[in-house]
């Protein structure tokens, strides 16, 4: 019988992983190449086990869980510190990623046999998959320094440029000359062009133009603007500092953090992202002049405090999904409207 893995999520874990999981549980979100959630779902299904356990849903299992999980499970003191990764901070999700990339690069490759490479595609190293229905173009893969993980039906177009650790997620598009350095995700349905460094562009994200990206991370159903970069380093090469949502303290988050922003946010053309920029939900981000503010809450209308109405948010939530097909359940636009009453000043 397989083991039932139960994700305990705590109050304080998902207030403290803001703005990541105002509109999503913790164990959704993606680090690597797979969410939390489908990680342990993984560990469940190989584990062996007879009956149900409970872990923490930041708890980010390696490969080595995976199949050492009989004897992990039960005792989780017992794992080596090395051998897991517990996720407490918004700017940890950057930090992690390089790891993490490279243990579901393990996980989901164990015993199976890519599909062909394409001759007309570069390559060096030789940890590159490709899912089937994959579509490569004259691109070029370098797995010397980490692995190249290709999704079912993604698209790498021409000229592009991918240096492991890089995963790209099913029907996701790489656009042409893309940069995609070391560490980087590109979640499913995502648009990747531009440079990206040691980043997730979260499920169905866009930052399809030129403009930096790096020590981030992009929530789902945003959109970058052309032209949109996001500082990842202080002038002075000084500690990062990034607002807590919740207690509004400045926390330090080490020496290299670029933009964290939260689902369906979106930046116009040409925004300069300030170092450590943390962005809440919907906000609609354009600075009259120069960086934006390092803290950039939900609903935000520009970078001065005006505030959306919540009529326009809905309705750009409701647009932004439909141009890939999709369609805003009850449930999520019900829980927007619950935080817009509850943010509001």
């Amino acid at each position: 019988m397989t083991a039932s893995i139960h994700l305990r999520e705590t109050e304080l874990v998902r207030r403290r992983l803001q703005p990541f999981t105002i509109l999503g549980a913790v164990a959704d979100l993606r680090i690597g190449i797979l969410t939390i959630r489908e990680k342990w779902a993984l560990v469940a299904e190989h584990a062996g086990l007879s009956s149900e356990f409970e872990v923490p849903a930041n708890l980010i299992p390696s490969a080595a869980w995976l199949y050492m999980a009989g004897s992990w499970i039960k005792d989780p003191s017992g794992a080596p510190a090395a051998e897991c990764r517990l996720l407490e901070r918004p700017w940890q999700m950057p930090q992690f990623n390089h790891w993490a990339l490279e243990q579901d690069f393990r996980i989901i490759t164990r015993g199976r046999r890519s599909e062909p490479i394409p001759p007309h595609v570069r390559t060096s190293g030789i940890d590159i998959f490709i899912e089937p229905g994959a579509i490569l173009e004259y691109a070029v893969l370098n797995a010397t320094e980490g692995p190249i993980y290709i999704g079912r039906d993604a698209r790498i177009m021409d000229g592009a440029l991918l240096r492991g650790p890089v995963s790209v997620g099913e029907y996701a598009t790489v656009k042409m000359g893309a940069q995609l350095y070391g560490g980087t995700t590109i979640g499913p349905f995502a648009v990747a062009g531009g440079e990206i460094k040691n980043s997730i562009l979260s499920d169905y994200a866009n930052k399809g133009h030129h403009g930096y990206l790096g020590d981030g991370v992009v929530g789902r159903w945003c959109n970058l603007g052309a032209g949109t970069s996001c500082s990842n380093v202080k002038n002075n090469a000084g500690r990062v500092q990034v607002m807590d949502m919740d207690t509004k303290e400045w926390l330090p988050a080490g020496p290299k953090c670029g933009l964290l922003m939260g689902d369906f946010s979106r930046s116009a053309i040409n925004t300069s992202f300030n170092t450590g920029t943390l962005t809440g939900i919907c906000a609609n981000i354009f600075a009259a002049d120069g960086l934006t503010p390092k803290f950039i809450p939900s609903f935000s209308r520009g970078c001065s405090g005006e505030r959306s109405e919540l009529a326009k948010e809905i309705q750009s939530v409701t647009s932004w999904m439909r141009m890939k097909g999709r369609e805003p359940g009850a449930e999520l636009l019900e829980r927007i409207e619950r935080i817009y009453s509850m943010t509001n000043s």
